[in-house]
């Protein structure tokens, strides 16, 4: 097999044969070919086999690092291997964690086996001359390419054979056997042309799905044409198969299958994602139109919220960045819910930048704060309704909002969601409750998203937050703050000085809209208060997103 790269390239623009340098690529996605390749020769440690979460949220693989495996007894029990990334920063040497495995034997036979897996993994990234050096004696001579077990040809050949005849034997062991050849052989079609008299009675299918496990692109080449009517599982497989080599046997399959079915591409979606390739499942997204057998508006929506809630915020991001409004508009409606769960106010602002249009609805109009807060707002680009229930003032603009689109109400426990729907729906009876006294916030009535057609859209009634904490709440930092406030908007870029806070600077726009009474002051003062709580925090102090 070829070796798992560290780094991206791509075919040069002037010379197409030429590869060009084109970043680096995750430790998420690594790790994934790295674990695949691993799984399909049955060398994962028995016990565990993790990512150090210090490489998650799409960080990437330093440029020049390179990787190494130590293995040794634990302090308690068991027995770790540890792989390490090590990469010259500042001209010193850093050395950092990156996989931890363990298995819980420790006989010699254990050990032996995690000295075999580090052996593995060091040739999964360096090639055939990246052999363990337990298993080297003086004078030994090179190993043919991808093999692991050290037996001369005639020994080979021999356990080969027996293999081939046990498998025929035994059907029910097949997949075990199957990672026993692939470890003697290196790959299936090696397997198949050892043994060439003694063909395998599989399907083009089979072979199919048999290469693209092992990687194999000549072979999948030659034997997906013949499959394509069954052109749903093989882009599943492909789409999860991690590394490049499962990114150019998605685009194969992308390039020649149509009508494919939309659960098989939402499934094919999600396994890209699990693979942390971003740009196969902006290929998937790309391609969708030509592909489906029926429109899926909801497929962008699905994948940014399998990424956000299965820790590929920055893909999740980098989903929403290039995708437009109408596919927000169609995502599923808990997305914004679990983002505000959260407290993820950066993807918040990038969903509403987007296409999610914010409604305040104050359901409490009756209290003396619904007046504050419809001044506060009144001068923002934010909708505001205030709700009556004694005369039914606001529910008509509610119906309003929901007319043509999928609403999501959302707020915390106690807010008055389920009290709003009953008022809009009296058939639906959803259950309410009084604030807790001993608490004094909403107690959970409603502990599942349900929809509702009416008023020509959908609600989407959904469970309160507990609390907000704004020290939870995702970070923006000072220069990025503006744009939280969108009514600041048509003053920006129109003050004397470049990079104003709209604090204290002379000619500043936004100071002199709220002077006109242009701007709510009570908002300006949040974000002075807000600006305060950022400003002298640096770059390198940012915290990472949850």
């Amino acid at each position: 097999m070829e070796p798992i790269e560290l780094s991206r390239w791509e075919p040069s623009p002037e010379d197409p044969r030429r590869k060009q340098y084109a970043g680096q690529r995750t430790a998420q996605e690594v790790f994934e070919e790295l674990r695949h390749r691993l799984e399909g020769m049955g060398y994962l440690p028995d016990e565990y086999f993790l990512m150090n979460r210090d490489w998650e949220n799409g960080r990437e693989i330093p440029r020049g690092a390179d990787i190494f495996c130590t293995t040794d007894y634990g302090g308690s029990e068991g027995i770790y291997l540890d792989v390490s990334l090590q990469w010259y920063e500042n001209d010193r040497t850093v050395t950092r964690n990156f996989i931890t495995g363990k298995t819980l034997g420790e006989t010699g036979a254990d050990l032996d086996r995690m000295f075999l897996i580090s052996s593995a993994i060091t040739k999964a990234f360096h090639g055939d001359r990246g052999t363990y050096a337990r298993y080297l004696s003086c004078g030994e001579q090179p190993e043919p390419e991808a093999m692991i077990v050290h037996l001369d040809p005639a020994e080979q050949r021999t356990i080969i054979q027996a293999l081939v005849e046990q498998r025929e034997r035994q059907e029910q062991a097949m997949s075990q056997t199957e990672q026993l050849l692939r470890r003697m052989t290196g790959s299936i079609t090696a397997y198949m042309e050892e043994v060439g008299q003694r063909p395998l009675r599989m399907s083009d299918y089979d072979k199919t799905v048999l290469a693209i496990q092992d990687g194999e692109l000549t072979e999948f080449w030659a034997r997906y044409p013949k499959a394509l009517d069954q052109a749903d599982s093989l882009l599943v497989e492909t789409a999860g198969r991690p590394g490049a080599v499962g990114r150019r046997m998605t685009l194969s399959i992308l390039s020649a299958a149509t009508k494919i079915s939309p659960s098989a591409y939402l499934t094919a979606c999600k396994r890209a994602v699990d693979t942390g390739d971003g740009q196969r499942v902006q290929s998937l997204i790309e391609q969708a139109e030509s592909c489906l057998s029926e429109p899926l508006p909801a497929l962008t929506g699905v994948a940014i919220l399998h990424a956000y809630t299965n820790g590929h915020r920055n893909m999740a991001k980098d989903l929403i960045a290039q995708c437009t409004s109408e596919q927000i508009a169609a995502a599923p409606p808990n997305l914004l819910r679990l983002v505000a769960e959260r407290l993820d106010f950066q993807t918040a602002m990038e969903l509403v930048d987007k296409g999610v249009q914010p409604v305040i609805v104050c359901t409490k109009g009756d209290l003396a704060e619904a007046e504050f807060l419809r001044s506060a707002y009144e001068k923002s680009t934010l909708p505001f309704v205030r709700i009556d229930y004694a005369t039914g003032e606001g529910l008509d603009d509610i119906k309003h909002w929901i007319n043509g689109r999928l609403c999501a109400f959302c707020g915390n426990s106690g807010v008055g969601k389920s009290t709003l729907l009953n008022a809009l729906l009296p058939d639906v009876e959803r259950q309410t409750a009084a604030i807790s006294q001993k608490l004094g916030r909403g107690r959970h009535t409603t502990r599942e998203v349900t929809i509702f057609e009416a008023f020509g859209g959908r609600i989407a009634d959904t469970p309160g937050f507990a609390s907000l904490e704004a020290s939870r709440a995702g970070f923006i930092p000072k220069e990025n703050l503006e744009h939280a406030f969108p009514e600041f908007g048509p003053y920006l870029g129109a003050c004397q000085f470049t990079g104003c806070s709209h604090r204290s600077e002379k000619g500043c726009a936004v100071r002199a809209a709220l002077a006109e009474g242009k701007l709510s002051q009570t908002r300006y003062d949040s974000y002075c208060a807000m600006y305060d709580e950022v400003k002298d925090v640096k770059e390198w102090q940012y915290p990472l997103s949850r």
